[in-house]
């Protein structure tokens, strides 16, 4: 039985965008599991398998239900030992963690601050309500104000932020040495979240990262190319 991925969608359901969501779709590709897609809007994230407050992703495995990317990709190693692992055990969920904290401290708001009116531009007028409710408050501004702070074209805070991994590649593939990890599904989720809500299918980077990006998107038969690209401007 293929296990159900619960993955934030814009009002195109096709269009799958969040890089926690892309996480988890890398790491099933990875293992080589079978699994199904169910799109969720932001106004159905809290309700997914009848719960209070839920995250996406969320995943059911049989009787089994795992929300979050990193608590996920540690199930599927314990789960399905025999398929290539992700994490690779107590010390490489040390290191992963430190992965995730940089991406989210370091990538993310470089990302977020080149795309905030891309991402609310692509969502159904139910979910952009929640998605400026959310948010404003978060950034106490309203979204055109936190934007406007920003030039959506000017890519060299996200350079900066992805120096670190540019230095890496230098001397290796992927994070992960010869092969990819879930580490490096982690800094990829943001990248193709950019991609995919800008509707461009090369996001202007070079050198190592834009190398390792490309081959990623290319992996698993394309399942990250080949996914649709939002249409912000049609959609505003």
């Amino acid at each position: 039985m293929a296990i159900k991925i619960y993955e934030l969608c814009a009002a195109d359901e096709a269009v799958l965008f969040s890089p926690h969501c892309w996480k988890t779709r890398m790491s099933l590709a990875h293992k080589g599991i079978d699994h199904e897609s169910s799109a969720t809007p932001f106004s159905k994230v809290a309700g997914i398998e009848n719960g209070a407050g839920r995250r996406v992703p969320v995943i059911r495995d049989g009787g089994t239900v795992v929300e979050e990317s990193f608590a996920i990709a540690k199930y599927l190693d314990e789960t399905y030992p025999d398929a290539p692992h992700l994490v690779g055990g107590v010390a490489g969920a040390s290191l992963t963690s430190l992965i995730i904290n940089w991406s989210q401290t370091q990538v993310h708001p470089a990302v977020v601050k080149l795309c905030l009116m891309d991402i609310y531009n692509t969502l159904a007028p139910a979910d952009q309500e929640h998605f400026r409710t959310t948010r404003e408050k978060m950034f106490g501004k309203s979204l055109e104000e936190f934007q406007a702070q920003f030039d959506m074209q000017d890519y060299s805070g996200l350079k900066a932020a992805l120096l670190p991994l540019e230095l890496t590649l230098k001397g290796q593939n992927f994070i992960g040495g010869e092969t990819p990890l879930f580490a490096d599904y982690v800094v990829f989720g943001p990248l193709q979240w950019l991609r995919v809500v800008k509707g461009i299918d090369a996001i202007p980077l070079e050198g190592k990262v834009a190398e390792w990006f490309n081959t990623l998107l290319d992996m698993y038969g394309g399942m990250a190319r080949s996914t649709p690209l939002a249409q912000p401007a049609a959609a505003a």
